[in-house]
């Protein structure tokens, strides 16, 4: 008799914390595994308690009601597939990172990940403890099967184990973050175990958590390397495969799916990231400060096609320095997008704050603190509406400028996300240059030109006094972003960011500019990971330090 097992691949999109409404999805893939007559209904790693956890994972009681929907979800197995599903597991005083095996309305087995993550954005090791017992299989459907999660397959100690230890399969739940460079690093790094000659599964979790995105993009791969794209990437799905054991391959109950790639798919990351903080966290809609620059451009973009325009409210706030070129813009912007436009001249608020400090700031000179009030006024505005009407205050400073200190603490840095944190300003500009061309898969906003071309050809500009350009202070964009790329994505030494042709005495001034404006970042809303770093989760250097490598 031909062995075979098939499968339900649930790329679905939990919620930290929301236990019951991830057992609802967890029972929802399940009657649909039922209907199509499956043998295993397989959701992804620390899928019934959500991913990353976090410290949430040392409240036992969120342990306890984790385990207790396990035992829950194990009672309606019986008479249908089995599920194999992530949540943490405490056990003789140790708490693990496990996947369950429920069938016929009990629990068969457990694994429990044995390659903790302890880098990047990881840091598994403080809350996990990792499996130390000999490697276990699972017959299911007459299939011997192995089970790994996550970091498990980008060693080889696990894949080979479970090779040696017989098994046909491998199963493997996953909870793994997009970045730019995500695909290349998977297959790369999983290729090189394929020649174990065990077929595998890759199921992987979607959906926005705080500072991370989750792109999904579950695949099955056969004993000689050929790939089933199962399920595309930045959407929620299920997708039918079967294990056929006399071949010893994956056969999918549909055509492949389609990855994006690029541009489309950072602006894709960078939407969903932002969508789910707003909708997971239970936000009626956002409000932004448009300027009539790029990045606010941008900013309301990604919030319209992320919530639709009907959720995203546009509050031009200008001040004596603001041009008539970008009242017109932010006009022509807010308008292109569909989004609610008010305008709210700060003129007044100023002038207040000048006569309550007339006399403190007397015989002095008009300098950064004066242009600071203007954007800290301007948060003040923001948060009032925030406060009022509910909705979230979307911050819209790219990268390059939070790196080097280019922000004000408490004025644009206020709010409570930013979908351009990990974007730098010549990234931003690619990024709109293209949704200008394209809308991406799953956009609510409009298609066409929705951000104007002066607003991406005119000089960048804070507009904080008389004919400002962001060029008086700062090297020319692409100038910084290579700069910055070395010192915090690659963590290149001086010697190496100049040997590529850099004045010393920019490189220098740039570095000192990125170390002093470390406190700024410790205070500033979350945003997404797109690149090789990202401030927040990523990078982790000291508030007060000296050390300068130039």
């Amino acid at each position: 008799m031909t062995k075979s097992l098939k499968i339900l691949a649930a790329q679905l999109n939990p919620v930290v914390g929301d236990i019951q409404g991830n057992l609802a999805l967890a029972r929802q893939a399940l009657e649909e595994g039922r209907a199509s007559q499956v043998d295993l209904v397989v959701l992804t790693e620390l899928f019934i308690l959500g991913y990353p956890a976090e410290d949430l994972v040392l409240k036992p009681s969120a342990v306890e009601n984790a385990m207790q929907a396990i035992h829950d979800l194990t009672g309606d197995t019986a008479g249908g597939p089995a599920v194999l599903i992530g949540s943490p597991w405490a056990e003789d005083g140790k708490l693990y990172n496990s996947a369950l095996l429920l069938q016929d309305g009990q629990i068969r087995g457990r694994y429990d990940k044995r390659e903790l993550p302890n880098y990047g954005v990881f840091d598994e090791v403080r809350i996990f403890d990792p499996c130390t017992a000999p490697h276990e299989l699972f017959e299911i459907g007459g299939v011997l099967t192995g089970i790994a999660i996550c970091e498990d397959i980008w060693y080889n100690r696990v894949p080979s184990a479970l090779a040696e230890a017989g098994a046909e399969v491998l199963i493997v739940p996953n909870a793994s973050p997009w970045r730019r460079t995500v695909h290349t690093e998977r297959h790369t790094t999983f290729s090189a175990w394929a020649k174990t000659g065990v077929p595998y599964l890759f199921v992987n979790q979607v959906g926005g958590q705080d500072e991370l995105v989750f792109d999904g993009s579950s695949y099955a791969v056969d004993h000689d390397g050929t790939e089933h794209q199962l399920l595309g990437d930045f959407v929620s799905g299920t997708a039918i495969v079967t294990y056929d054991g006399a071949a010893h391959r994956f056969v999918p109950d549909g055509p492949d799916a389609a990855l994006t790639t690029g541009w489309e798919a950072e602006y894709r990351a960078a939407t969903l990231a932002l969508g789910d903080y707003v909708n997971k966290n239970r936000f009626p809609g956002v409000v932004l400060g448009m300027s009539g620059g790029i990045d606010s451009a941008l900013t309301a973009a990604i919030a319209v096609d992320a919530l639709g325009p009907e959720r995203v409210w546009c509050v031009m706030l200008p001040s004596k320095y603001t041009s008539d070129d970008s009242l017109e813009d932010a006009m022509a912007c807010t308008r292109a997008l569909g989004a609610k436009y008010d305008t709210i001249n700060i003129a007044p608020g100023v002038g207040a704050l000048d006569e309550m400090l007339s006399a403190q700031f007397a015989d002095t000179q008009a300098d950064t603190t004066e242009e600071n009030i203007q954007s800290r006024l301007r948060a003040v505005t923001l948060m009032a509406l925030s406060n009022k009407f509910g909705h979230m205050v979307v911050t819209t400073g790219n990268k390059s400028e939070m790196a080097v200190g280019y922000a004000t603490l408490y004025g644009d840095m206020c709010g409570g996300y930013n979908a351009l944190k990990d974007f730098y300003k010549t990234e931003v500009f690619e990024l709109a240059k293209w949704r200008n061309t394209a809308i991406p898969k799953g956009a609510l906003g409009p298609a066409g030109e929705v951000i104007p071309t002066r607003i991406i050809t005119k000089p960048p500009s804070a507009e904080l006094r008389e004919d400002q350009k962001d060029a008086d202070s700062l090297p020319p964009y692409d100038v910084l972003d290579d700069i910055l790329r070395g010192l915090v994505d690659l963590e290149e030494d001086v010697d190496d960011i100049l040997a590529r042709g850099h004045d010393a005495a920019t490189v220098k001034r740039i570095e000192h500019l990125l170390y002093i404006a470390e406190y700024k970042r410790r205070q500033a809303p979350p945003g997404v990971k797109v690149g090789g770093k990202n401030f927040g989760r990523d990078r982790r250097y000291p508030i007060t330090n000296r050390f300068r490598d130039s």
